[in-house]
């Protein structure tokens, strides 16, 4: 990560954003970090940012995370024979 003051950032900003591609620009303002800017070198970055930093499919994670502390999850085992068609008690395919 690369810190730059916010003056900087101001009179340069087309050439922070092409850094930002590459890593994170934490931008201080009097030696002090106020923001960050995150840049994105392909679409594909951008849909993974707006993933990862969605408040409903963080708590979807935070609850999922909740369940499994419970005990309510599911062995990768059990997906597995579900996935390939297999009833609970054996491991034949139904058909």
């Amino acid at each position: 990560m690369k810190q730059v003051a916010l003056a900087a950032v101001k009179d340069n900003l087309s050439r922070y954003i092409h850094e930002a591609g590459h890593e994170q620009i934490i931008i201080t303002r009097h030696d002090k970090p106020v923001g960050v800017l995150i840049g994105f070198e392909t679409d594909d970055a951008w849909s993974d940012y707006k993933i990862e930093n969605n408040p409903r499919f963080l708590l979807r994670i935070a609850h999922a995370r909740a369940d499994l502390k419970a005990g309510k999850g599911i062995p990768w085992e059990k997906i597995n024979d579900r996935k390939a068609g297999r009833t609970k008690d054996s491991s034949r395919l139904v058909s």
